[in-house]
């Protein structure tokens, strides 16, 4: 079992910018996971966001959010970042980290086992 903690959410102004973390505990020494960031608003499905290797060097990222959003892992690899910048309203969800066990980085839902419970993201216009 692999453990998901997020934090770092809050209420901020668009153009703002806040970094999200998430920590990983559990079934994670000698094992390798890629790690997704999602995102779900009020009334709408579970989207992609995010997703990094693990070795943090493969990245890949929704168009809502290239250039204005970074994913990175820490140098222990167990806590995962999402760095975001000039927010906008429409950004506004609750963000979830998810993990699969495995080197690569997976895009659709469907491929984590492992979620956090989510930490709730706000935008003001």
């Amino acid at each position: 079992q692999v453990q998901l903690v997020e934090s770092g959410g809050g209420l901020v102004q668009a153009g703002g910018s806040l970094r999200l973390s998430c920590a990983a505990s559990g079934r994670t020494f000698g094992n390798y996971y890629g790690i997704g960031w999602f995102r779900q608003a009020p009334g709408k499905e579970r989207e992609f966001v995010a997703a990094i290797d693990w070795g943090g060097s493969l990245r890949y990222y929704a168009d809502s959010v290239k250039g204005r959003f970074t994913i990175s892992r820490g140098n222990a690899k167990n806590t995962i970042y999402l760095q975001m910048n000039s927010l906008k309203p429409e950004d506004t969800a609750v963000y979830y980290c998810a993990a699969r066990l495995g080197t690569y980085y997976y895009i659709s839902e469907h491929e984590y086992s492992y979620w956090g419970q989510g930490t709730q993201v706000t935008v003001s216009s």
